[in-house]
């Protein structure tokens, strides 16, 4: 039984995948990049930005004006084409009532985390919300985990909910389970070859296996 649970965001508590691929699509187009339509951008979902541009071409040394193209339309539109999944309310409601201690750790910058969630009235059921910094000096699920163990106490077992390997890799480093969810953008498969201990495909299997 977990007594603490660092959520991921995109893909595990809201469907982000329309303004994060758009925004992709945008920055790949500002280099004249081809891709496969927006489905084939759904991998931008949740990993750092950073990691995921030069794979699809983008030179190393143009990354920073690829972020920057991107986040030039996520920061004013692109952020708020996203919703809470079915049932995520309820069972954030449900693990408070049942006395866990809820944290966001996300590679996405901090403070838009934070606008997002306070946007969808999820913010107060989480003490502290942690995310990427704008300048990447804190930009992996390992990294924001980091900080978080290192700014709060007291935690108890800790247990990651996400929805994608980088989720399971980044919270492993720090000894630390992963329970994955299918809904996301993430594929079962890779969570579980990283060492997810377990999947969920709906928010009440994720109450109940944070819980049992």
């Amino acid at each position: 039984m977990a007594d603490s649970v660092f959520f991921d965001l995109d893909g595990t508590l809201t469907d982000s995948g329309e303004g994060i691929t758009k925004c992709a699509a945008l920055a790949l187009e500002h280099f004249g990049i081809a891709y496969d339509g927006l489905d084939s951008l759904r991998v931008f979902v949740g990993p750092p930005l950073r990691e995921m541009f030069p794979k699809f071409g983008v030179p190393e040394d143009r990354v920073e004006e690829a972020v920057k193209v991107f986040r030039s339309r996520y920061l004013t539109v692109g952020k708020f084409e996203n919703s809470p999944y079915p049932g995520v309310v309820e069972m954030l409601k449900k693990l408070r009532a049942a006395g866990k201690r809820l944290f966001i750790t996300t590679s996405k910058p901090e403070a838009t985390a934070k606008e997002i969630l306070a946007h969808f009235e999820l913010d107060t059921y989480f003490e502290v919300i942690c995310g990427a910094t704008m300048d990447g000096s804190r930009d992996s699920k390992e990294s924001v985990i980091a900080w978080l163990l290192k700014d709060v106490s007291d935690l108890g077992r800790v247990i990651m909910v996400g929805d994608t390997a980088f989720d399971v890799i980044g919270a492993a480093a720090h000894g630390i389970s992963t329970l994955g969810v299918s809904w996301g953008y993430g594929k079962v498969s890779e969570m579980e070859q990283a060492g997810a201990i377990a999947i969920a495909n709906t928010t009440e299997e994720l109450f109940d296996l944070i819980c049992k």
